[in-house]
């Protein structure tokens, strides 16, 4: 069969996580495997506040993981992900199959930690609405003329 690769990003309670970090980190590369699943990449992302609490919970620790799956096993993913007492809240992304070693790449090489300055920050992208802000800052009207 087919299989897809996912991107899940979860946020995992940080009190539970604090007092048996590989237990609660390995639960999300266990329950990917049982769905006949292969996780690529599993790697703490962040620990911080959350906007607004979630379940009661104030702080999130964050967890990236890619994994190859079936698709047809992603709504029974879903569902185990959903029963786990340590996950808060999570997304399953599909990634596209051009993409996928360069994702992978670049989280394993550490450059999504977001506490870190990322090599990514450091690109211009020249396009009309960054030039435009650009511009704004510089003009004294308060209104544009066009984008």
């Amino acid at each position: 069969m087919v299989q897809n690769v996912y991107e899940g990003l979860f946020i995992l309670d940080s009190d539970l996580y604090a007092k048996a970090p590989d237990e609660v980190a390995g639960q999300i590369s266990t329950i990917v495997e049982q769905a006949t699943g292969e996780v690529l990449l599993s790697r703490l992302w962040d620990e911080r506040k959350l906007a607004y609490p979630i379940k009661g919970h104030k702080r999130g620790t964050y967890w990236l993981a890619y994994f190859s799956l079936d698709p047809l096993k992603v709504k029974e993913l879903t569902r185990q992900f959903q029963l786990n007492g340590n996950v808060i809240r999570f997304l399953i992304l599909k990634v596209d199959r051009r993409l996928v070693d360069m994702l992978v790449e670049h989280a394993r090489a550490g450059h999504l930690f977001a506490g870190e300055h990322s090599e990514i920050e450091d690109v211009k992208i020249d396009s009309g609405i960054d030039n435009f802000a650009i511009n704004a800052e510089d003009d004294d009207d308060e209104t544009p003329d066009t984008l």
